[in-house]
This record gives structure tokens, C-alpha cells and sequence, in this order.
């Protein structure tokens, strides 16, 4: 059963969008203002919101950036209006609505588009991640800035930065609604010269993570597409965690490729260049997890959201993420404190143990050696936060190569990582 939040200042139009959504089982909660919706999404996530334009306290389209600036806006929201232009439902579109319906709403659109926005909002929020773009410092000042510049753009860009610093969930936020995202997991696709890639991003992104990982042949493959790319409106996007442009320089990366890739370079900062984020995305994580019933319900206190603040991070985002979900589920309390943190954080910096504390040594070697092996990357999962690029980095293996790894010694992959 899903619940839907209608917020609209017309008492009628409350009502009746109550009484069609409760009739196909939905429970439905409801708002007379921006005010009274801002109070029940503080209390609880609706799995969606139908938000009325024009209000007479704070009008939607505030209300929308608002949720999008602080980290809520991690459900899909539909926007109403009697007298909506274009331009206001693009605007609303661009910041992040998911659809824009007119007034008066006809019942089959209506029905429509609620059961479109409530599949399409429980496969995101099952891949939901840390918001990169929450904070108030200064570099991610400008990296929203930059983005904003970027969404009415179609140009290519290469967005770099340290792995888990969220490269990923910045072209992420350039997607158009309803447009597809194709990011494959790796780059065996363009092995082959004809790949089905850029057909499956038609109109859409091709996402290409770690692009420095691809390999000569597959980079002059995907050149080979280039006129397909265009040809289907296929703009690509991608992410890379070493310099490109020194592998130009070393002749490891093909200069037409990069040329292409690099319409705009946006630099995404790490953590340690935004602490004074830290605490802010803390809590953000924080409330998420407890309205996905992922840990039970917990608060920091002062003195622990600084020790995460003061804490290096060289997983970044991705680390962030994994280390306030682990304090919040081990925590004794309701409020999380310092010892919580030490504890976590010291576990990350712990030293990789024995093989002789870890498991019995009378084995065959081959059984030793996959023991000793899913141990070895089980530790270097948790020390990066389950960030496979820079666990690739760590143990000196391809990415690709990693994957098959942890497969073949059955070690658990992490969910789908923002890189």
C-alpha cells in the first residue's frame, strides 16, 4: 500500500483526489499549504507527492527546490496546475518533478501517472544514495552552480574526482525525466564494433564510469559510434578517477575519444574539501535510512557529528554512507555518540588481519588461498566502503578483473556504488 501526499490550497481538489486515490488503495495524506506539507514529509517519506503550483504561502515550485536543496526530494512528485505555462513545467521538470498534470486532471491521466510515478520511484529509491549536492561550503556552492549551467546544455562531460565523491550522482542529476540512463557495468560491450548501447540510450545518457579503465580497442570501438550517438540524441556523460589527459600524454587513451568526452570537465570535490558538509549529509543519510526501516531510529549528537567532520574519508561519500548506517545499527542508544563513532571509525583503519587469526591453516592450499583471498577483499570492501574503483586501486587489479574475482569466491558485491 502506498502513501501519497496532496498538497493544493482548494479544499474540493483535496478532497476529491483523497477519494479516487483511497478508492485504488492508496493511504493518503493532505496539505492545505507548503507549511503543513513541510511538517508531515519531516515526520515521514510519502512514496509520492501530487503538489499543487500556485499557493498562496510558499508556491510549489519553491516548495520543490527546497526538497531537492536539503536532500528530500528522494521521492517522485507530480506537479498540478490550473494555469500552468511551458515554461513553469519544464522549470519544474529541470529542478526534478517527475511529471506536470493540468487541472482539471483527467481520472485515467491521473491514475496514469500516479502508478508510473510509484514504480519508477521504488526503483530509485531502492539504489538511493548519499545527495552529493547537499551542503553550504563553498565547493559545493559552485559544483551546483556548475550543474545548473549544465542542465540546459547538451554537451558531453567528464566529471573527476576521487572515487566515492559522487561523480556518478552529478550526471546523474543532468538526466531529463522519463529519459533513459544506460551505464554499463563494464566496458566488454565494445569489444565488439557494433554495440546496442547507444540504441538502448536513445534520447537519453550513456554513462560511462571509471572511462580511463577502457581499453585501446574498446576506446576506437566506441569512437566507431559516434555518428549512432548523435544520430539517436545520445548524450554521453562519464566519470573518471585518474587524469585522462596524462593518459593522452602516455598514448593510452586515444585523443579523439577524449575530445569527445570532454565537452565540459567538472571537478567533483572529496570530502576532505567539504568537512564542514559532513555533519549535514551525516543526518541526511541518517533520516533516509531510518524511513527505509534500515536502522532503527537514531539521532548524532554535537560532539559525534564533529569526530565525523574531522575524519579523513578517503572513500568519500560512498564510505560516509556505510560508516552512519553501521553506528546507527549498532548504536546502544537513540542518540549516537562518540564512542559509537571511535568505534566505527577505528575498524576502518584497523590493520588487515592474519591469516592464522582469520581461519584454520590445515587446509589444501587452494582452499587456504580462496580463504585467504575472500578475507583479503572482504576487509578492503569495508575499508572503501564497498567503492570498487578504489578497491581496484588498492589491490592493483582492473575493475573488470575485480568483478569476476569476487564472483568466482563467492564474496557478496556491494549494491550498485556511485563512483
Amino acid at each position: 500500500m502506498s502513501q501519497i501526499l496532496v498538497v493544493d490550497d482548494e479544499v474540493g481538489i483535496r478532497e476529491l483526489l483523497s477519494e479516487i486515490l483511497r478508492d485504488e488503495g492508496h493511504q493518503v495524506r493532505l496539505a492545505q499549504n507548503a507549511g503543513e506539507a513541510r511538517q508531515i514529509r519531516g515526520r515521514l517519506r510519502p512514496d509520492l507527492v501530487l503538489l499543487d503550483i500556485w499557493m498562496p504561502d510558499t508556491d510549489g515550485i519553491t516548495l520543490l527546490k527546497e526538497w531537492a536543496s536539503t536532500g528530500q526530494l528522494n521521492m517522485p512528485v507530480v506537479m498540478m496546475s490550473g494555469h500552468g505555462t511551458i515554461d513553469t513545467a519544464v522549470e519544474a521538470t529541470r529542478i526534478g518533478a517527475y511529471a506536470f498534470l493540468e487541472k482539471p486532471i483527467a481520472l485515467q491521466k491521473l491514475l496514469s501517472t500516479v502508478g508510473t510515478a510509484l514504480r519508477q520511484g521504488s526503483l530509485k529509491n531502492s539504489a538511493a544514495a548519499v545527495p552529493v549536492a547537499v551542503g553550504k561550503s563553498r565547493a559545493v556552492e559552485q559544483l551546483r552552480a556548475q550543474l545548473e549551467r549544465l542542465r540546459t546544455l547538451k554537451s558531453s562531460a567528464l566529471f573527476v574526482g576521487e572515487p566515492g565523491a559522487g561523480m556518478e550522482q552529478c550526471a546523474r542529476l543532468l538526466l531529463q525525466a522519463n529519459a533513459p540512463w544506460v551505464a554499463p557495468e563494464d566496458f566488454l560491450a565494445f569489444d565488439q564494433m557494433e554495440s546496442n548501447l547507444v540504441g538502448q540510450a536513445a534520447e537519453g545518457v550513456l554513462f560511462l564510469r571509471e572511462a580511463g579503465e577502457m581499453t585501446r580497442t574498446q576506446q576506437k570501438n566506441l569512437l566507431n559510434q559516434t555518428l549512432k550517438l548523435e544520430r539517436h540524441s545520445t548524450r554521453i556523460l562519464s566519470s573518471s578517477s585518474i587524469d585522462l589527459a596524462e593518459l593522452v600524454a602516455k598514448g593510452a587513451f586515444e585523443p579523439r575519444l577524449y575530445a569527445l568526452l570532454t565537452g565540459v570537465i567538472v571537478r567533483v570535490p572529496g570530502l576532505r574539501e567539504r568537512a564542514e558538509d559532513v555533519p549535514e549529509l551525516a543526518n541526511v543519510v541518517l533520516s533516509r535510512a531510518i524511513e527505509a526501516k534500515e536502522v532503527p531510529a537514531r539521532s548524532f549528537n554535537t560532539a559525534a557529528l564533529n569526530m565525523l567532520r574531522n575524519y579523513h574519508w578517503p572513500g568519500n561519500l560512498l564510505q560516509l554512507e556505510s560508516v552512519v548506517k553501521t553506528v546507527a545499527q549498532l548504536a546502544p542508544t537513540a542518540e549516537i555518540g562518540v564512542a559509537d563513532v571511535t568505534n566505527a571509525l577505528a575498524k576502518l583503519d584497523a590493520p588487515l588481519p592474519s591469516p592464522a587469526q582469520t581461519f584454520p591453516m590445515d587446509r589444501e592450499l587452494r582452499e587456504a588461498r580462496d580463504a585467504f583471498e575472500r578475507v583479503y577483499f572482504e576487509y578492503h570492501l569495508g575499508r572503501e566502503g564497498g567503492n570498487m574503483s578504489r578497491v581496484a586501486e588498492r589491490v592493483g587489479l582492473e575493475r573488470t578483473h575485480l568483478y569476476r574475482k569476487l564472483k568466482q569466491l563467492g564474496v557478496k558485491l556491494p549494491r550498485r556504488a556511485d563512483e
